[in-house]
């Protein structure tokens, strides 16, 4: 087996790992990777993997360098060993991976539709990253959208979190909300549910003059503007700001601006990693750090089980079908090959409308 390993402290760096394939124990599966999708979501992962724990779900068998770690992705794995008597060989999950061609899962709480990986080491992580669909059993499965659940359904899933979490919230007594990174595929998430409910506050999508035109032609906020214009923004109305940049610089800036009118920033993602130290303008009483899985469990307990996934399954397939018109997918072939565009995503050099697949298995 091989894994795709970086340094916790320096992502531009990272190394292709061979691991002897391990022995199954009772109870246990191994699984085939057979794609899985790269995003500035795995970015942000590995930017706040010592904070939130990331670096801990897939721990290297052997590392001769604690500084090492692997970046989970999500994808599709297929059974290719079996000492589980109810996960045969040839069924195949979707889920969180990690860049290796092999993992092995310790199967709990099995049923037709998933599973759960029961690994010692996963037991106080998140929830909702040890669930796995079981598709061969799921009514809905269509594998003509494989790609697309793995490039979207994790993205859009936070964007329909984020838009769950600000209605819950009032928007915060908001009349406008301002998406910073407007560009990456999760704040286009957020811009096709605020398109959606007549009841949100006005838009306005801010990105970087690169890809101003691309932002505007997706015709989702009702303004669009660039970083270097933020003194353009009324500062008289009450704001809310659901940030994917974590950029201290614009931050900062934006809140100074915007002074007790500021009423809330959620701060999603870390597109601009490399510029995330906030300013003296940046007004932290009233910022916090969104946690999708937190607000699943919350949904979780209090809409009964199911019912969250089938609320946000049903916003991605829709908010999917709608990206077709801007969203281009490119494929690379093995770990190998994601080297080659990793890189490219750590620099921010890769275009908000590429979905990045990598495949594993021809």
């Amino acid at each position: 087996m091989q894994q795709f390993q970086v340094r916790k402290d320096d992502l531009s760096r990272h190394r292709l790992v061979e691991e002897e394939t391990p022995h199954l124990e009772d109870g246990e599966v191994l699984l085939s990777v057979d794609r899985f999708a790269l995003t500035a979501n795995n970015v942000t992962y590995g930017v706040v993997g010592e904070k939130i724990g990331y670096w801990n779900f897939f721990p290297p068998a052997q590392n001769d360098d604690a500084g090492w770690g692997i970046i989970p992705v999500w994808g599709f794995a297929d059974v290719t060993a079996s000492n589980h008597p109810d996960v045969p060989v040839g069924d195949r999950l979707y889920g969180y991976f990690p860049m290796a061609t092999h993992m092995v899962m310790k199967p709990q709480k099995v049923s037709e539709t998933r599973l759960f990986d029961g690994a010692g080491h996963r037991a106080e992580l998140p929830p909702v990253y040890n669930a796995y669909g079981r598709v061969h059993g799921q009514a809905d499965y269509e594998p003509d959208y494989d790609d697309a659940r793995m490039v979207l359904y994790p993205l859009y899933a936070t964007s329909f979190c984020l838009h769950d979490f600000f209605t819950d919230n009032s928007w915060f007594g908001a009349e406008q909300v301002i998406v910073v990174s407007a560009s990456s595929k999760t704040a286009i998430g957020v811009a096709y549910a605020l398109a959606d409910d007549p009841g949100a506050p006005e838009s306005v999508g801010m990105t970087s003059p690169r890809n101003l035109d691309a932002v505007k032609a997706l015709g989702l906020y009702d303004t669009v503007l660039t970083y270097d214009e933020i003194a353009s923004v009324d500062a008289s109305r009450p704001t809310a700001i659901i940030d994917m940049s974590g950029s201290g610089a614009v931050l900062s800036k934006l809140h100074a601006h915007l002074g007790d009118n500021m009423r809330y920033c959620s701060n999603v993602g870390v597109t601009h990693w490399d510029d995330n130290e906030m300013g003296p303008g940046f007004v932290r009483d009233r910022s916090a750090m969104f946690f999708a899985p937190g607000h699943i469990q919350k949904r979780a307990t209090d809409w009964g089980p199911g019912a969250f996934e089938e609320k946000a399954f049903a916003f991605w397939r829709a908010a999917a079908e709608k990206s077709r018109s801007w969203l281009t997918y490119q494929a690379v072939d093995g770990l190998s090959g994601a080297e080659s565009v990793f890189d490219g995503l750590v620099a921010g050099s890769v275009s908000p409308h590429t979905g990045l697949v990598v495949r594993l298995v021809p």
